[in-house]
């Protein structure tokens, strides 16, 4: 670390549970988001500030006027911009450091099995269940840590996959693929938009101390907010050994 980067992140290096070796480890660090909309904005804001190395962002969408009003890593200037374009070029002007690479796309299983293996933890800032279910399957099968995120209307939710552990649940185990799932988009349904920001600034936070090895994730945890009361609940997910994508073989069984 340079001496502009040591003042850069002497907040960081000032914690006892990040100091410069931990600093360090995220300078070495490549993490995937998938989705640079309401939660991929702050999630990428935050790990870009915080030094993470290599961020790879995608999306296949391009900057709309009634993006604005959430999605903030996108000005005004933006619209009609492809979202991952205008995202890198937020990024380099909060940290020049990052490298950023930025795929206009919105990339298929085999694809992500590619990218995921690239990095070190994956972000699934997405607004489909095709794509979570997609990412879900291809990050068991890494045994990449995957931390999900999602809002609608003034309620949101955060939760930390990592298979690594072999207690651990997996997206699947919490919304069962073959369930009838209900698309709650915000073009039709609406969303508050401070909430984004808090549900994609914890996926930054769970991110991060995933990289660092600090403190305790949300693995097995399911971090539900009620903007509107104002109220938070976490609820303990047991893994499925029923479950087609991460439980345990009948054979095994």
């Amino acid at each position: 670390m340079n001496d502009q980067q040591l003042l850069r992140y002497s907040r960081h290096i000032l914690l006892p549970e990040i100091g410069i070796e931990g600093q360090q480890k995220l300078l070495d660090a490549h993490a995937l988001i998938i989705g640079a909309g309401g939660l991929g904005s702050p999630a990428a804001l935050f790990l870009a500030a915080s030094g993470v190395a290599t961020i790879t962002l995608c999306d296949g969408d391009t900057v709309d006027l009634t993006n604005l009003q959430r999605q903030i890593l996108h000005r005004t200037s933006s619209i009609g911009m492809a979202k991952a374009d205008s995202a890198r070029a937020a990024l380099a002007e909060i940290n020049p450091e990052v490298h950023v690479v930025a795929l206009n796309q919105r990339v298929d299983q085999t694809h992500l099995l590619e990218l995921a293996a690239q990095a070190d933890v994956v972000l699934d800032c997405s607004d489909n269940f095709a794509t979570r279910y997609a990412l879900n399957q291809v990050c068991v099968q890494l045994k990449k840590p995957l931390v999900s995120g999602a809002a609608t209307r003034f309620d949101g939710q955060v939760a930390v996959f990592d298979l690594r552990h072999n207690d651990s649940p997996c997206y699947g185990c919490l919304y069962p693929e073959q369930a009838d799932t209900e698309e709650t988009r915000c073009a039709v349904m609406g969303v508050f938009a401070p909430l984004v920001g808090i549900i994609g600034s914890i996926q930054a936070a769970e991110a991060l101390k995933l990289l660092l090895d600090a403190g305790t994730p949300l693995c097995g945890r399911l971090l539900v907010m009620d903007t509107l009361r104002m109220e938070l609940r976490t609820i303990t997910l047991n893994k499925d050994s029923a479950c087609p994508i991460c439980g345990i073989p009948k054979s095994a069984r």
